[in-house]
Parts: structure tokens; sequence; C-alpha cells
């Protein structure tokens, strides 16, 4: 019930990062669907015993799998003649990519390289390949219940100083009330869609991905 509660704070920024990436490329027939699987991630069902597909409890291998996994689900659907499984597939894909930003210490490993001033939000790199492969990244962990009662607001500053500081709770940065950190976490997010969106590009074949615009 908690988790539905943070799944609906969230659905917008899924929603408008995707549309941002791709609606200059891609149908909006395929997009509505992509969404539409983008949003059912944060399913109930999705909640419990699916670190991988949010990237939380430390589960950066675990995530990392998944995309890849979705991403198989696309070429193999894209070799039969089908198409909807591989729209469910790049959804369900670009939900957990977008979650790493928000559920993970990635930002503020990439903003701490910057001892004066950082960069504005639109220039942080995605996929810098010393923090993203390094010793430091990880990302929340849930504690219940007290990660639970953190999405009342009105409980939120006393839950605060009850939950450790690796928490999902302190690390989260899933909505602007979390501070100048979201804004990075949007920005990285949008552009790893678009980097999932050109790595399909270069997996499938120029069929293929006609399909797979559906333009």
């Amino acid at each position: 019930m908690i988790s539905a509660i943070m799944a609906r704070m969230l659905e917008q920024y899924h929603i408008e990062m995707t549309r941002e990436a791709l609606a200059p490329h891609i149908s909006e027939r395929a997009l509505e669907i992509i969404l539409a699987a983008n949003i059912r991630q944060d399913a109930i069902r999705n909640q419990f015993f699916h670190d991988e597909i949010h990237y939380d409890n430390n589960a950066i291998d675990k995530g990392d799998r998944y995309i890849n996994e979705q991403r198989g689900y696309v070429l193999a659907t894209l070799l039969s003649p089908g198409i909807l499984g591989a729209w469910v597939a790049f959804g369900r894909l670009l939900h957990t990519a977008q979650d790493f930003y928000a559920h993970s210490n990635y930002v503020t490993l990439w903003l701490d390289q910057y001892k004066d001033a950082a960069p504005p939000p639109p220039e942080i790199e995605p996929l810098k390949k010393e923090l993203i492969k390094g010793p430091n990244l990880r990302s929340g962990k849930i504690y219940f219940p007290l990660d639970a009662l953190y999405y009342f607001k009105f409980m939120r500053p006393l839950v605060l100083k009850l939950l450790p500081k690796d928490s999902h709770g302190w690390m989260n940065l899933d909505e602007p009330a979390q501070g100048p950190k979201f804004p990075y976490a949007i920005a990285a997010a949008t552009k790893r869609t678009t980097h999932e969106f050109d790595l399909l590009r270069k997996l499938l074949t120029p069929e293929m991905f006609a399909r797979f615009v559906d333009k």
C-alpha cells in the first residue's frame, strides 16, 4: 500500500523523461505502450523481492542484469513477427534504467568530482565508467517499516531521525523536495533513456528498427 503511494509520486517523472527522449522518434502508439509498461513496474507486486527492478538494496549487478534481460526480450520479439512484446520489454528496461539515478548515489559521486562549482544539470554524464564500475557506487537500503512511514510527509522529519543514512529515505532523489540533486537525477535519467534507444538502433537491423519505431 505504501509502495503504491510512492509509485504515484514517481509516475509523472517517468512519463516526462520517456516522452522527452522518445516522442520525436517513435509512433504515439508505440510510446503509449512503452509508457504503460514503464509505469506498471511500480505496481505493488514489483515492490517486494524485486530489488533489481528499482536498483534498491544495493542490487546494482542485479539491476544491470535485469536491463540486459529486457533488452534480450526486445531482440527476441523482433526476430519474430510480433512487436507488442518488444515495446513492453523496452518500457520495463527504461523504468529500471531511470530509477538507477534516483535510487543510487551516482549523482552524488558525479557532483563530488567538482570541488568549486558543479556544472548545471544538463551537463551530467549518465554513464561515466569510473563511477558506474567504481567501488563507491551503492543504492538505498529499504528499512521496514520506517522507509514505508517515510512516505507519509507529516511523519518524515521523525522518520529521518531514525533511519540510517544509507536508507532509501535518505538517499532517494524521487521528487523535487529532495533538493538540488533532483534535477541532476532527472537529466541523467533522460539522457540514459536516449542512450538506451540509440543502443537499440545499433543492435537492430534497419528492418527491425523500422518496425520498432512504428513510423
